[in-house]
């Protein structure tokens, strides 16, 4: 929709679309905001480029303009977070995720939970990564493998509706993965295995270790290259950071190989990046691609004993 307001100080037509906002002429990716915040009757979007952009003399569109802003900002963060099952339930409530609280949106999915604040802070959790729910009072908390956690609730009537159906979920995934998981078989040099997503069971990883190097295989149907790591921290970190990087980019492998300026040009892989601190972790360790060919082998144990 389009909107008559003030911003850059002049007077321009706003207009809204999926992947970002027209203002006058200039287009302001989605992927290049870090915050979006309503205030008297003004709305502030701050840049991860650390510019803030002040949209101001709304007038009685003021309502209108930054519901549908906020609800498309959400819409493109969810894009990002390559959510692909049919949503349970959708509900606003208060929220705690590393290095953020506050208040948004929070959907529930057979196989996650997905936070989405009007910041780049949103998150999509894994359900089968994590080792406990549980429901206190109004406030429903999820304890990763790792330790994270991360806390909503205060969702009105729906709070114990949907922490009943998230244990139930959980449960579920968990149970499915584990199947799927079973039927997966490896061959040397690889010893660890792992889906991207739980219900593409015909989709999944191997991975090979070293001395402080991994070799990672992609099974998505495509023959392209082996992607290799090398990683100080101790081997079990890494390979929880594997899992979950690896979970959060499902298929789209190229969030994790993507050159920095390639990366650029990405919009939608860009926010997907600056939402999942696995992928960024994955993607800081990397040292480069085995291409398949005659000598992949050799190379591949030569990479190993390194």
């Amino acid at each position: 929709m389009k909107y008559s307001a003030c911003a850059f100080g002049r007077e321009l037509t706003i207009s809204l679309e999926k992947e970002g906002c027209l203002l006058g002429e200039r287009f302001l990716d989605y992927a290049d905001v870090a915050a979006l915040r309503p205030v008297n009757h003004r709305v502030l979007i701050d840049t991860l480029a650390g510019e803030r952009v002040e949209v101001s003399m709304l007038g009685f569109s003021f309502d209108g303009f930054w519901e549908e802003l906020a609800d498309l900002y959400a819409k493109r963060s969810l894009d990002s977070l390559f959510v692909e099952e049919e949503q349970l339930m959708l509900c606003e409530g208060e929220y705690r995720v590393p290095g953020e609280s506050g208040r948004g949106l929070i959907a529930l999915y057979p196989d996650a939970l997905c936070v989405l604040p009007q910041t780049v802070r949103a998150v999509r959790i894994p359900l089968c990564f994590t080792g406990q729910i549980r429901l206190d009072g109004y406030q429903l908390t999820l304890t990763s493998r790792s330790g994270r956690v991360c806390t909503v609730g205060k969702m009105g009537y729906d709070t114990m509706p949907f922490a009943e159906r998230a244990m139930r979920a959980a449960e579920t995934v968990k149970k499915q993965r584990a199947k799927a998981l079973s039927t997966l078989r490896l061959a040397a040099p690889f010893t660890e295995k792992g889906l991207f997503r739980t219900g593409r069971s015909e989709q999944y990883w191997n991975a090979a270790f070293g001395p402080g190097v991994c070799a990672l295989e992609l099974f998505t149907g495509e023959d392209a290259a082996t992607y290799l790591y090398r990683f100080s921290e101790p081997r079990e970190l890494f390979l929880q950071m594997l899992e979950e990087a690896t979970e959060a980019m499902g298929t789209h492998r190229e969030i994790i190989y993507l050159p920095q300026e390639q990366l650029a040009e990405k919009p939608l892989y860009r926010m997907a990046v600056d939402r999942s601190e696995a992928v960024r972790f994955l993607r800081e360790r990397s040292d480069g691609r085995l291409i398949h060919g005659a000598r992949h082998a050799e190379r591949l144990a030569e990479f190993l004993r390194s």
